[in-house]
């Protein structure tokens, strides 16, 4: 079958081989692993991944693509999780579970909020995603690409830059670079929230105007003593916070 990629599924397939060869390596699957992947396409990791796994998971919402891999993939191996990634419960596959994907560019953000919910349940993901977003994933505080993403991400994940990808690298090509990323949820969180929707609802205000002081953004929440108290500037920006003293804020509102 020649499958089409369809624009509204966001699908650009992965088809250089060394690259896929470097993948697997760095995703290094064993035996035993209970393993998901999100929107397997056309089986350019899901192939390599059964040659190493006694069983697989995969979620996928393309028709066409799942009757096609029913036809190219023994049901015993395999298992096809008809659904959209946003909305599965990826707890329901096993307490225990490795994650990985080609994630498509145009909900990547949303997915990865979404697997945050089910971080109890995973050993670790890695993602082929596009660049830009993988930086933000990584970023430290203080540079450009630090945001939203970086510390709701680093609040819970340890991340890694594994891999640039050319465009060359994907058919059809996408117009940017992708990278390769892992993400390991910490066993103890390094600075916990003691409340968690407080804590996201501080990140969300403070990154809401990036150009404005934390005393602008924060304004209602935090008050002059609270800073004094917490030993943080009120001139700083959101991109000049740390994860950890995001916690700090939200801890000392909390108490």
């Amino acid at each position: 079958m020649k499958h089409i990629a369809k624009k509204r599924f966001g699908q650009n397939f992965l088809t250089d081989r060394a690259i896929i060869h470097s993948l697997i390596e760095a995703i290094a699957p064993q035996s035993q692993d209970c393993m998901v992947e999100i929107g397997p396409g056309l089986g350019a990791m899901t192939k390599p991944l059964l040659e190493r796994l006694q069983h697989l998971h995969v979620v996928e919402i393309d028709r066409d693509i799942i009757d096609w891999m029913q036809g190219h993939y023994p049901q015993d191996k395999l298992t096809i999780h008809a659904s959209d990634a946003l909305k599965f419960d990826f707890g329901s596959i096993s307490e225990r579970l490795r994650v990985v994907g080609n994630l498509p560019y145009n909900i990547s953000t949303p997915i990865l909020f979404h697997l945050l919910e089910n971080v109890p349940h995973i050993i670790d993901m890695h993602f082929m995603l596009q660049k830009e977003v993988v930086e933000r994933m990584v970023a430290e505080p203080s540079s450009a690409a630090y945001g939203r993403l970086s510390v709701m991400l680093q609040y819970r994940l340890q991340m890694e830059y594994l891999l640039t990808v050319p465009p060359d690298a994907f058919d059809p090509a996408p117009k940017v670079e992708s990278a390769f990323v892992r993400a390991v949820p910490y066993a103890t969180l390094p600075y916990p929230a003691k409340d968690e929707t407080l804590f996201a609802k501080v990140v969300t205000a403070a990154f809401s105007q990036r150009r404005k002081t934390l005393r602008n953004t924060l304004k209602g929440l935090l008050d002059d003593a609270g800073f004094k108290a917490l030993e943080i500037d009120p001139q700083l920006r959101a991109e000049n916070i740390a994860p950890a003293e995001f916690v700090a804020i939200a801890n000392y509102l909390a108490a």
